[in-house]
């Protein structure tokens, strides 16, 4: 099968496991899948359930508090959210772990461009954050307390941050300069005329006549 293929058998499984409602089916699909992933099964579902760990773990918790205190508590209702999410997660981790993604998309230029974009942010910020991992452990030689962790990656979170905001700027002005974002796409045709220096060009396009440059056009 194609990687493409992949691609779509991928997203329809992700849209029918939304559909479905009963915990004991998305427990028999997760068995499924961890069955047919093969020999990496174990170390996908490790990252999957890592990767969820936190965010459902609060999502429950605070699920818990609040029912019990309505007064509507479900197991079954926390157990189906858990298990969907878990499952979506590890199909997820299966498909990247199987299927070259920059293949699957080679259908769509666009697509194409916005994976590998992702995948270089992704880059950027995995190395960050092993940057972090071995520089507080070089600088704790015995196991750090709580509070050190704390700041840690509260400075760690804090970095990300600064980071995310001044790669997207300069992310978007690469795009820019290779032609990715059309500034004049919701402006009429172009109507061209003469400007000053005897060059043709269109009369929406922003001029300076008094702009002196030594760029001739090939």
């Amino acid at each position: 099968m194609r990687a493409t293929r992949w691609l779509l058998a991928y997203l329809a499984a992700v849209v029918a496991v939304t559909f479905i409602h009963a915990p004991w089916l998305l427990a028999a699909l997760l068995v499924l899948a961890l069955a047919a992933s093969g020999a990496g099964r174990w170390r996908i579902a490790r990252r999957a359930v890592l990767a969820v760990l936190t965010f459902n773990l609060t999502v429950s918790l605070g699920y818990a508090a609040v029912s019990l205190w309505q007064g509507n508590f479900s197991v079954v209702y926390l157990l189906l959210v858990n298990l969907r999410v878990l499952l979506m997660v590890y199909l997820g981790f299966w498909f990247v772990a199987r299927v070259n993604l920059l293949e699957a998309v080679r259908f769509s230029p666009t697509l194409g461009f916005v994976v590998t974009l992702a995948a270089g942010q992704i880059e950027a910020f995995a190395r960050a954050l092993r940057d972090f991992r071995l520089a507080f452990a070089s600088r704790n030689a015995a196991a750090p307390a709580l509070s050190a962790r704390a700041r840690h990656a509260a400075a760690q979170a804090g970095h990300l941050l600064d980071k995310s905001v001044c790669m997207a700027a300069e992310t978007a002005l690469a795009m820019r300069s290779r032609g990715a974002f059309d500034d004049y796409a919701g402006l009429p045709s172009p109507a061209c005329v003469r400007g000053p220096g005897g060059e043709v060009g269109p009369v929406w396009r922003p001029r300076r006549p008094g702009v002196v440059t030594a760029y001739k056009k090939p």
